[in-house]
């Protein structure tokens, strides 16, 4: 039995980021940016006006009040042609190009117009209400780093850049096969020794809030002729995720089955509460992650284990999205043991702002209802002493996916 850092490493060392894909800036929203991409041109442009008003010269607005002779407009997505000299000034809306020759802009709200004698009320110094060229950013300019979440937010700098299709990593493609004759997919004729399979709908949620795409095999009997048949399925994907009969029951076929098979294991169990029957390895180039049965079990597993691998898929900083911060403990807990613990907790933030969790008094690992009403894990390494009330722990949060604003 491994440790929870070792099994990690372990299972982190044999992935390495997929290679990239083009895909249309429409669809990019959540993906992992695979190489930097700089500004395809400059923005703005050219200097052009913040406001609606008068473009004219600073020089001429140093006794107020003035009368201008307007020569022209600029619109945007227009501009004007010629100069503006001596005591001239040219209309000009939100967005028009800058004329030559003028450096400020004067709002209408501080001007009279009569007929092309424009009185301008109040004085505007050099560079007013005037958006310099490159103001937002400048042609070549590395505007999104490779390794980025694609937020809404960087979809519009993208398009801003006149990018219309985005180097993204692939999405990672994770094959499920629940295992057991004593389970059945939701709304499925139920026996009367057989329960409600939770565990492929779960883990297929969590790997695509997670950036990757679910392949779902089904629910394999406890036949190892079925069983492999139905693994035969998570050919061409990039990882095999299993639940149910990783255990040393007589009827947990899946390590005996896939041994057979090729599985080649790297490690079989590892020491943790909830989840201690993980195994992992590889089954003729495919890794396999075989995970317990117990839904809470499967999907602690999938927080701890699962999701690095596909950050490390999908290209992501081990560092970036990091789930762990400190809070106080509102309940004391007992002296661990040589497992590492995952209890489901509540979280609450007080009036002075700090923050506690609280661990249900019940973590039978049966319980999914407990970890649905959750907000965190707290996380007790082996052999931690008793905690009391007020002592700061470490809380594992939850993803929340990777699409934001």
């Amino acid at each position: 039995m491994i440790s929870v850092e070792d099994a990690r490493q372990r299972i982190l060392s044999s992935f390495k980021p997929l290679p990239h894909e083009d895909v249309a800036i429409s669809e990019a929203l959540g993906r992992v940016l695979a190489r930097d991409i700089q500004a395809r041109r400059t923005q703005p442009p050219t200097d052009i006006s913040a406001m609606d008003g008068y473009a004219a010269r600073s020089s001429d607005l140093s006794n107020i009040p003035k009368t201008l002779k307007m020569i022209g407009e600029s619109p945007a997505g227009g501009s004007f042609g010629g100069t503006v000299r001596q005591n001239e000034t040219v209309r000009i809306f939100t967005g028009g190009p800058l004329p030559k020759g003028a450096d400020t802009v004067v709002i209408q709200e501080n001007t009279v117009a009569n007929g092309e004698l424009i009185s301008v009320r109040e004085s505007a110094k050099a560079g007013q209400y005037v958006r310099k060229a490159g103001l937002d950013f400048n042609e070549g300019e590395i505007g999104l780093r490779a390794g980025r979440i694609l937020s809404a937010r960087d979809i519009a700098l993208a398009a801003a850049m006149n990018f219309p299709w985005l180097p993204v990593y692939r999405k990672p493609r994770i094959a499920i096969l629940a295992t057991g004759d004593e389970i059945v997919r939701p709304g499925d004729p139920i026996g009367p020794n057989q329960i409600v399979s939770s565990n492929a709908i779960a883990l297929r949620a969590f790997i695509e809030v997670c950036g990757g795409f679910a392949v779902d095999l089904g629910i394999s009997p406890d036949k190892t002729e079925a069983l492999l048949q139905m693994a035969n399925g998570a050919r061409g994907t990039d990882l095999l995720i299993t639940t149910g009969g990783v255990s040393v029951g007589d009827h947990d076929l899946v390590h005996e089955a896939l041994r057979g098979a090729g599985l080649k294991v790297n490690f079989s169990k590892v020491a943790m509460r909830p989840g201690k029957p993980v195994m992992f390895g590889d089954l003729n180039g495919i890794p396999v992650l075989c995970l317990p049965g117990n839904p809470v079990s499967a999907l602690v597993c999938a927080l701890v284990f699962l999701y690095p691998a596909l950050k490390c898929l999908l290209g992501i900083p081990s560092d970036e999205g990091t789930l762990t911060e400190q809070v106080r403990l509102a309940s004391p807990l007992a002296q661990n043991d040589h497992r590492q613990d995952y209890l489901r907790a509540t979280l609450e933030r007080t009036s002075d702002g700090v923050l506690w969790a609280d661990p249900y008094e019940r973590q039978d690992s049966s319980m999914i209802s407990l970890l649905s009403k959750a907000e965190c894990l707290i996380f007790r390494p082996p052999n931690a002493p008793a905690a009391q009330v007020g002592d700061v722990v470490e809380v594992i949060n939850f993803p929340t996916g990777l699409a934001a604003i």
